[in-house]
């Protein structure tokens, strides 16, 4: 791959993103037109180097033995260092290398296995049917508020832990949300998050260990008996059950949100998820290639020569997945279809390599699920109001969808739109 580089990174001139701008967050496509201009797939920005274009992402997110999480980065630019955010963001899954990722990751991959999460479709299906009986009644309401309760929802319930937890936990969510974004102003926040996630954790292990269920009955459960068999400690185990509250909220939120945006413009699509759940299966996997949430930082530990560029050790390296999809490099990319053949170009949402997403068969399943019954009960929907935009660094997405519509209020009602 390249090994007749003779470019360094010194001696290109590239655009600079603007990434933390709010206006580069609301509509990225112009300075992306000017990086491609200046390099078919490198640019800069205020922290490191861009990966702007598909197949370059794909390439060198597989290089795992060349990269590494750029966390030790982030909590310099963040002042994070000695925090509780910083501890746990050091600390982390994501965070972890070699040895100590395969064993924490060897732990949680059993339970979320495609086989897994199709074992939960009933589960999402019960829990986004209850909160369409409680918000369609509504006839309009904030899509994005409305979605945020969903995946929060489902996580409680897979580890047993009690729903009157969820409004604290989804201000500390929608704080961590925030932790990629490169801005120390939200530090404060973050540290705070921290705190309550990491006291609900050590709380609902404290608890179930006065009541356990059967092995394996639940996620905390297989977690539990990992602890016990001497394969994570107490630690890592509070820190897993942050990540996957942290892991599995804003991106499934955020790309549910996303969707309903893109299909708000197009009424026959969104119709027809109503009746058939193979197409929300379509919708979703176009919805992810079209637009989703993900920013993924790498710090370079070994040169890397690829294409005519040679990267030094040490390089901090962002790669967009979530714009990838819309690179030049795959046919009529601006258009949402979901009856496009995405086998040779297929979507690198849930990440590349050893650090690829491990909750990305639930979250599809969440959102096939969640997309098949709102479209039974929220027909028609407008928007009411304007939109503003997340930080690109991190989980972008919209902030804030206030939609209108014609409600279906009894689930038992909501026959298929015909």
């Amino acid at each position: 791959m390249g090994e007749d580089a003779v470019q360094t990174l010194a001696d290109l001139t590239l655009h600079s993103l603007p990434m933390a701008a709010p206006a580069f967050s609301a509509n990225p496509w112009p300075e992306l037109e000017k990086a491609r201009a200046s390099h078919p797939w490198l640019a800069a920005c205020e922290f490191g180097h861009v990966v702007h274009q598909y197949d370059a992402m794909r390439d060198l997110l597989w290089l795992d033995h060349s990269l590494t999480g750029s966390y030790e980065d982030m909590l310099q630019i963040m002042e994070a260092e000695g925090t509780p955010w910083g501890r746990f963001q050091q600390e982390s899954l994501l965070a972890q290398t070699g040895e100590a990722h395969r064993r924490i990751r060897a732990v949680l991959a059993p339970a979320f296995t495609p086989q897994q999460a199709n074992k939960h479709r009933p589960l999402m299906r019960k829990v986004i049917a209850e909160l369409l009986d409680e918000w369609v009644p509504k006839g309009e309401f904030d899509f994005e508020d409305f979605a945020s309760y969903f995946p929060i929802t489902v996580m409680c319930s897979l580890i047993g832990a009690p729903t009157g937890a969820i409004a604290s936990l989804r201000a500390s969510m929608e704080a961590l949300g925030l932790s990629m974004s490169m801005d120390k102003a939200f530090l404060p926040q973050l540290n705070q998050a921290t705190d309550v996630l990491d006291a609900f954790a050590q709380d609902i292990v404290a608890q179930r260990r006065k009541a356990r269920l059967a092995p394996g009955e639940d996620m905390l459960e297989v977690l539990l008996a990992t602890l016990d068999e001497g394969k994570v400690t107490e630690r890592e185990l509070y820190d897993l059950l942050i990540f996957l509250f942290v892991a599995g909220y804003d991106t499934s939120k955020n790309a549910l949100t996303l969707m309903m945006d893109a299909l708000i413009d197009r009424p026959e699509m969104y119709q027809r998820c109503a009746e058939d759940l193979a197409w929300c299966k379509k919708v979703s996997e176009e919805n992810f290639r079209y637009l989703t949430t993900s920013t993924i930082p790498r710090i370079v530990t070994k040169d890397i020569a690829y294409k005519d560029v040679l990267i030094p050790a040490g390089t901090l390296l962002f790669f967009p997945v979530s714009i990838s999809g819309r690179d030049p490099v795959i046919e009529d990319a601006a258009n949402f279809d979901p009856e496009r053949d995405q086998a040779k170009k297929r979507p690198i949402t849930f990440g590349m390599g050893v650090h690829i997403c491990l909750g990305q068969f639930i979250a599809r399943a969440q959102i096939e699920e969640g997309l098949h019954q709102i479209a039974q009960r929220i027909r028609q929907p407008r928007r009411t109001g304007p939109s503003t935009w997340r930080p690109f660094y991190g989980v972008w997405g919209l902030k804030g969808l206030p939609i209108a519509f014609e409600a279906v209020r009894d689930s038992a009602e909501a026959e298929p739109a015909l």
